[in-house]
């Protein structure tokens, strides 16, 4: 009994070449997300302002347990403190893409970006 592999014919390769392609094409259009243009920031349910990202700019605002700072700069965004004890917003680090989104679940803030095209996640459902 021989135990080899059957040889690849051409048609083989051409599927292979196909998979990839096709591959390439749906990460290109389905994942890849624009530069966001503005950031919302949330309390709970209450917008509580839109900011462009075209600017260097502090942000203090008052959360349940207290004041976070949020920084925006260079066309990016972060929490840069918060009062919470486990810092998981602040750990987020700065946020670029539309569709992004730091959360501060103690505080009961959210800051999320914002692009050309509304993208749909957590946050809107």
């Amino acid at each position: 009994m021989d135990k080899s592999l059957p040889k690849l014919l051409i048609g083989d390769y051409c599927i292979v070449l196909l998979g990839i392609i096709i591959s390439v094409v749906l990460f290109n259009t389905l994942w890849q997300s624009e530069h966001a243009a503005k950031i919302q920031i949330r309390q709970g349910n209450q917008i509580l302002g839109t900011y462009s990202l075209n600017q260097t700019r502090e942000i203090e605002v008052k959360g349940a347990i207290g004041p976070a700072h949020i920084a925006i700069a260079q066309g990016r965004v972060r929490f840069t403190s918060a009062p919470c004890s486990n810092q998981y917003c602040v750990h987020q680090g700065w946020l670029s893409r539309a569709g992004q989104a730091a959360i501060c679940l103690p505080n009961q803030l959210s800051i999320e970006l914002i692009g050309k095209h509304q993208h749909f996640d957590t946050l809107n459902y």
